[in-house]
């Protein structure tokens, strides 16, 4: 596992009207429970996929930014996402050897979170600007 990807089926200006281009913003995500929640630590890369009609794809990227806060019937954990300019189009991402078999792709309806592997997101990564990269260059 390299990278956690966080699912949502709202675009990014739904989730944060004011959220522009570039801008950090910590979000809490809904997570489903599963043995998931315990492999998720703050710091590590993830990755905020759209699903649904809506430019499915990578929006932003980012680390888990603290602990997962499973209290309750929604567990939730912060991330410290960037928000990209142009997302990466689902379409690009399932032509792509190194992506296609995404569990993602495989399991839409699957966990979230849902994992990348190191080549998927060097697939990922490969297509977004340097400057979108910051600190979140593997």
């Amino acid at each position: 596992m390299a990278c956690w990807l966080l699912k949502s089926s709202a675009v990014p200006q739904v989730l944060a009207p004011s959220w522009s281009p570039d801008q950090e913003l910590v979000l809490d995500r809904c997570v489903r429970p599963s043995y998931r929640l315990g492999l998720l630590a703050p710091g590590q890369p993830c990755l905020l996929w759209v699903s649904g009609r809506d430019r499915p794809g990578v929006h932003a990227v980012g680390t888990v930014a603290g602990d997962v806060d499973d209290r309750g019937e929604r567990p939730a954990v912060p991330v410290r996402l960037r928000l990209l300019a142009e997302p990466v189009p689902r379409s690009e991402l399932v032509a792509d050897p190194g992506f296609r078999d995404a569990e993602v792709l495989r399991m839409p309806a699957g966990s979230n979170p849902s994992w990348l592997t190191p080549g998927q997101y060097a697939a990922v990564l490969s297509r977004l600007p340097q400057e979108s990269l910051g600190r979140w260059r593997p």
